[in-house]
């Protein structure tokens, strides 16, 4: 199968790490010229100079911190144009903190909500621009089996990723005359620094250590182990490309199974 994307510029938030850092190289694997955006600028450099570029691919790197959306949409405004325009949009940023929907706090809802939400639609009014005059337009947003079914101890997350899936299933309806696709991928439990901080916050709540955090996990998953960020990638990269044209709406959970509901 053909999943070549020589040519196309993406755009793929929270690259430093984890799921992000793992598509961001999926794609230049598959010849696309990255732009990798999260907030460490070291890391990214890092990233940047690890990247394939057989294709002469080359990638640049933004510095943006999505608790604050309005400098986000300043910097976009600001970096964009000198770039090629963006045919490939990868939204992904970092959970909130756990807790109990009734315990969190006002404060945590409205920060979770621009991080995800708010930043996620100032992304994406900067770059529809450029995939409508490209004529090729792709949006996959990493969000969480949680919008299927609530994980336990994420109160907020699970609360914002319901609503970034509504969000972008609306997308999906406005922007499909245009030949754009919005499609979600619902990562399990992926081994990324993410899970990691639950495993600290685990132990730091009731004590449970590390070791069993984990192998907690592996025991509640159909597939007995934890996900790599690179199997998510490899899918966000199909969808990415030229083969997916007719996937749009849709949220495609990567998880070993641990969704045991139907729809």
């Amino acid at each position: 199968m053909d999943l070549d994307l020589t040519g196309k510029h993406a755009l793929v938030c929270g690259a430093s790490q984890g799921i992000g850092r793992a598509t961001a190289d999926a794609l230049a694997g598959l010849g696309a010229t990255v732009t990798l955006l999260a907030r460490d600028a070291k890391a990214l450099d890092k990233v940047r100079a690890e990247l394939p570029t057989e294709q002469g691919q080359k990638h640049a790197a933004l510095v943006a911190d999505f608790d604050h959306p309005a400098e986000l949409a300043a910097m976009l405004a600001k970096s964009l144009p000198g770039l090629p325009p963006v045919n490939i949009l990868i939204n992904n940023s970092g959970g909130p903190p756990g807790g109990a929907a009734q315990a969190a706090a006002l404060d945590d809802y409205r920060k979770a909500f621009e991080r995800h939400l708010m930043c996620n639609q100032v992304l994406v009014q900067a770059v529809l621009p450029g995939m409508r005059k490209s004529g090729y337009g792709r949006i996959v947003n990493i969000i969480s089996t949680s919008v299927k079914e609530p994980i336990k101890g994420l109160g907020v997350s699970n609360s914002i990723r319901g609503a970034v899936a509504a969000w972008a299933k609306t997308l999906s309806i406005e922007l499909g005359p245009d030949g754009i696709t919005v499609n979600n991928l619902l990562p399990g439990y992926t081994r990324t620094e993410r899970l990691d901080e639950l495993a600290t916050a685990a132990q730091a709540r009731d004590g449970t250590a590390p070791a069993d955090f984990f192998a907690r996990l592996e025991r509640e998953i159909p597939a007995r182990r934890l996900g790599d960020p690179d199997e998510l990638a490899a899918l966000a990269a199909f969808l990415a490309g030229e083969r997916a044209a007719y996937v749009t709406a849709q949220s495609i959970a990567v998880d070993g199974g641990w969704i045991r509901s139907l729809y």
